[in-house]
């Protein structure tokens, strides 16, 4: 029992360490677990007594504030290992006041998923040139509307949403099936993690929220990347419809299981349409056995279909095959496939970037090869071009 707490106040800390800066900015009137409000009432370890939050923390929180103590948080060996979590993950850096392990999770993490209004639109995304290389004759493959072999949508009352990326979502006749789980595999450079962004964004402008998890990248990179491109990720942080958090990938294979069990509540709670797993690759070269990384990814991918959210999952491509992951697992475990590759030509005159849509369950797409282009603004697919 020890350990399956640790690993749930791990990965609980994780979350609400990441958006410490976000909580700063809001009114200081919870400093003490005893009037926590809604936030304290989302995230009660006792859901059974929803309508008692301020018992439940009134003891965690009824000494003041004392920013200057953490010897006091030494003494229970839980709360020590939380304690070493939070300064991997930035945790004490900005000198808040902890009045104990549950007050500090109910403050913080409940800040980091509980909030905020509906987000106003950032600039959306447009593509570069319509020439840089390619055979732009719009009369051949995809060059308008009906060009692509599979030109009648999938009929279906299954609800579905755009990847938010000009020319691929034409690539996709009626939509990607609200709930999919989707993986987009490419080599490094081709837009994984731009890809992932664009996704989130997407939701974001339709006044929707959305949770961003990086086992590669520091928070602060992340919505740094995004902001630069005209999405305004640090705003919508703020107004509570976004969640970006970063994860060591080892402590989050050593609590998988915490995690796969905790995660569908806190994105039910949170409120969020769509996720982002930036990236599995990182996850699955944690275990050594190939059967053992099978069962663990197969579970993990399970709850995230349990969470009742689109969910996307960037993956390296294997070394030898860019039409494969890594591991060679992922792409059978989702319902979506995109491949991101590069195209270089015998004379090596030009490296450009390719798209295809390998697989969609229940919706109909393009099978061709399309070229894209990453700029300031993000992913373009030029679907009216053709790889020559």
């Amino acid at each position: 029992m020890v350990a399956d707490e640790e690993d749930e106040d791990w990965f609980e800390k994780a979350f609400e360490e990441e958006t410490e800066a976000e909580s700063e900015a809001e009114p200081e009137e919870e400093p003490s677990g005893s009037e926590s409000g809604e936030p304290s009432e989302a995230f009660s370890e006792a859901p059974e007594e929803p309508s008692e939050p301020p018992e439940e923390f009134g003891e965690a929180s009824s000494e003041p504030p004392t920013p200057a103590e953490p010897e006091d948080e030494a003494e229970p060996g839980p709360e020590s290992e939380v304690d070493e979590f939070a300064e991997a993950f930035g945790g004490g850096a900005d000198g808040e006041p902890t009045g104990g392990e549950e007050d500090l999770f109910e403050d913080d993490f409940a800040a980091a998923f509980g909030g905020g209004g509906g987000g106003g639109p950032g600039a959306a995304p447009s593509g570069g040139e319509d020439d840089f290389g390619f055979d732009l004759d719009a009369d051949v493959g995809a060059g308008g509307p009906g060009g692509f072999e599979e030109d009648e949508e999938y009929e279906s009352d299954i609800a579905r949403i755009d990847f938010g990326i000009e020319g691929l979502d034409e690539m996709v006749q009626g939509g990607v099936p609200e709930r999919s789980l989707i993986v987009a595999i490419g080599g490094a450079g081709t837009g994984k993690t731009t890809f992932g962004l664009q996704f989130l964004h997407e939701a974001i402008q339709n006044g929707e929220r959305a949770v961003y998890i990086t086992l590669e990248e520091s928070r602060q990179r992340v919505v740094q990347s995004a902001t630069e491109k005209g999405w305004e990720f640090d705003r919508h942080t703020e107004e509570g419809n976004l969640a970006v958090v970063d994860i060591d990938p080892i402590e989050m294979a050593n609590s998988l299981t915490s995690i796969r069990n905790e995660l569908p509540r806190l994105v039910e709670e949170f409120g969020a349409s769509r996720l982002v797993l930036d990236s599995v690759s990182l996850l699955e070269m944690m275990y050594d056995d190939q059967s053992v990384r099978r069962t663990e990814i197969y579970d993990f991918t399970k709850a995230l279909k349990d969470a009742g959210v689109t969910t996307m999952l960037t993956s390296e491509a294997s070394e030898d095959n860019p039409f494969a992951s890594r591991h060679g697992i992922i792409e059978y475990l989702t319902d979506a496939v995109v491949v991101l590759r590069y195209i270089r030509p015998e004379d090596f005159r030009e490296t450009r970037l390719a798209v295809e849509i390998q697989k969609i369950r229940d919706a109909n797409h393009s099978r061709e090869t399309k070229p894209y282009e990453i700029t300031h603004q993000g992913i373009s697919v030029y679907r009216q071009a053709n790889i020559f």
